[in-house]
């Protein structure tokens, strides 16, 4: 893959400006296709705890002949494994599954503030860092309140915030939040979960402008937004295409019109962080 460059992250480490999904890739399967993916190019590897494939990813990096130290592996911490002691394990034994020597970004993978232990899981992450279990640290599906919490109540801001983002939910104002602290925002689920953003009379139109296809178009939206998408594909080819966003810009007008798509209530499976918890 040629380099398009990378974020800075605000640890100093840098991030790839575009990720691969590994949600439900699991055995051997699931390391065939991330194997391939990153052979592709891909140098984010995005994995949970709660995906159940951190064995998978891991046998994958190893399997790779990538240098690890041109990769960026991410795993979650479950919502059930937020009290401190829990989440230090837990964080233990995604590198034990993994088989890796340490993971690039961990990230809490849901505030679940009706619990309200996520600054104590917070605390564990910060300190699994310290002693050197991972790399980076951040958050997904945290709301403003929620950052400014940690921040508060620890003083250590995450450096990315992943959170559903697409063109019927374009997050705008999380966005500019995420900005104005340094955090760098990727956008899980990037093409929306239905094909119906793929169909869209807007997206389609554009496509053909650029000859381009409707998911190369959205995923370079959110490049230029400022996003980090984490498209997933089990298909070389589809993984090929999510890639090759590099070699055209789309203009202000056209960005314009994709954020027009944004809806209130256009979250995928209604998971407003104020108010859902996933364990």
């Amino acid at each position: 893959m040629l380099n398009h460059g990378d974020y800075n992250l605000l640890d100093g480490f840098q991030i790839p400006k575009i990720g691969f999904g590994t949600y439900k890739l699991n055995g051997y399967a699931g390391i065939r296709t991330i194997e391939q993916a990153i052979n592709t190019g891909y140098r984010l590897i995005d994995g949970a705890y709660n995906y159940g494939n951190e064995g998978a990813v891991g046998q994958a990096v190893r399997n790779s002949s990538v240098p690890r130290d041109q990769l960026t592996v991410t795993s979650k911490l479950p919502g059930r494994f937020h009290q401190y002691q829990k989440a230090i394990e837990v964080v233990q034994e995604s590198l034990l599954r993994s088989g890796l020597d340490y993971l690039d970004l961990y990230l809490i993978h849901w505030p679940n503030p009706k619990k309200d232990l996520y600054v104590e899981a917070w605390q564990a992450l910060i300190d699994s860092q310290r002693f050197g279990l991972v790399r980076s640290i951040g958050v997904c599906n945290f709301l403003p309140e929620h950052i400014e919490r940690l921040e508060k109540e620890t003083g250590v801001l995450p450096v990315v915030n992943q959170i559903e983002l697409h063109p019927f939910f374009n997050q705008k104002t999380q966005r500019e939040y995420d900005a104005s602290k340094g955090i760098l925002t990727q956008a899980w689920s990037p093409l929306g979960r239905a094909s119906a953003v793929l169909t869209n009379d807007i997206v389609t139109t554009i496509a053909k402008k650029y000859h381009k296809s409707p998911a190369q178009v959205i995923l370079r939206w959110e490049i230029q937004i400022g996003a980090i998408p984490i498209p997933k594909a089990s298909h070389i080819s589809r993984q090929k295409q999510n890639l090759d966003v590099f070699d055209f810009d789309l203009s202000n007008d056209d960005i314009a019109e994709i954020n027009s798509l944004t809806k209130p209530d256009g979250r995928n499976s209604n998971q407003d962080p104020a108010v859902y918890e996933e364990f």
